[in-house]
């Protein structure tokens, strides 16, 4: 009996000492999940308490998907996860190589002054260019006009300051730049990572061989960077689709004009905290799961290795 119990203690101290960790997870991450999923099927107005809690099945994503409004939040949502997300690898890419290849000593001042972005307050970010777009007296429009008093620009650019988060032309277009801006350093720092666990001797190789800088970089670079391309294009899929802090504080919360700058996660909060219906928020969020489990799957499909030639059975005889 001593023997049994030594061995059953011995069993049963890696899990005591992980245990702080499942019940925080099991309590602010599985339980989260679970409830949210059992909120789906049900109309629940929060304020009139849990006995309010009616089951409807399927009606709550029946109603989001037949909502114009939910699809205009989708359409907002990935127009800017791309226009803000590829531009950040077409980006980070080259200019990881040139602090690489050329920067030399000032390399991590460099690496520092273009990751700083990302580690700032979203809240401060989102206020700074709030100052910066402002239509009267925003940096960006003084700088327009100052460059509109030059002759050879004055026929080129608009002749009145630009309302550039008011009017709904223009709104996903400054949300777009904020998330770039924002975001372009840590991928910059990702593939400088990556790009310094690639050996000089096959570039050195490839330079004996008479291979120009352009040449190693189609031929060398790019292909060895591509398992990261996939992990950075995937973390930029995730996050552009779950787009929020950025666009709700340029907007003022309420999506912008014609609701041009609001998100999929924004519709889902306003569901939930201003129409008090959790259901249908919670509906919204599952809905936008599957967007990005499929939109996951499709750039694992398009960065999938089609170099291993495929396995043929043998003939039979």
């Amino acid at each position: 009996m001593p023997a049994m119990s030594a061995t059953r203690l011995k069993w049963a101290i890696p899990y005591l000492y992980l245990s702080p960790f499942l019940v925080l997870f099991a309590v602010f991450g599985l339980f989260p999940l679970a409830f949210s999923l059992f909120l789906a099927f049900q109309s629940w107005d929060p304020i009139q308490g849990f006995e309010a809690m009616t089951f409807v099945g399927l009606a709550n994503f029946s109603f989001t998907l037949g909502d114009a409004w939910f699809w205009k939040s989708l359409g907002n949502t990935l127009w800017l996860a791309v226009v803000s997300g590829v531009p950040q690898h077409l980006v980070a890419i080259p200019l990881a190589c040139f602090i690489q290849n050329r920067l030399g000593r000032i390399r991590n001042a460099a690496v520092g002054v273009y990751f700083l972005p990302y580690i700032t307050s979203t809240v401060a970010i989102a206020i700074m260019f709030t100052a910066i777009l402002s239509t009267d007296f925003g940096a960006l429009n003084q700088v327009l006009a100052a460059l509109r008093s030059l002759p050879i620009l004055s026929n080129l650019l608009p002749a009145e300051h630009i309302d550039w988060l008011g009017n709904p032309a223009t709104i996903k277009p400054a949300v777009a730049f904020v998330v770039f801006w924002r975001y372009v350093g840590f991928n910059t720092v990702l593939y400088l990572g990556a790009l310094q666990t690639i050996p000089a001797e096959v570039y050195e190789a490839a330079r004996m061989d008479g291979a120009s800088e352009r040449q190693q970089f189609w031929k060398i670079t790019l292909p060895l960077l591509k398992p990261l391309m996939y992990f950075g294009v995937t973390l930029s899929v995730i996050g552009g689709l779950q787009l929020f802090e950025e666009p709700f504080i340029l907007t003022g919360g309420r999506g912008g004009t014609d609701q041009a700058g609001m998100t999929t996660a924004m519709y889902m909060f306003k569901t939930a905290f201003e129409f008090n219906d959790f259901g249908v928020a919670s509906a919204i969020s599952w809905i936008l799961f599957a967007v990005v489990v499929a939109l996951t799957m499709l750039s694992n499909w398009l960065f999938r290795d089609r170099t291993t030639p495929r396995k043929h059975k043998e003939a039979q005889p």
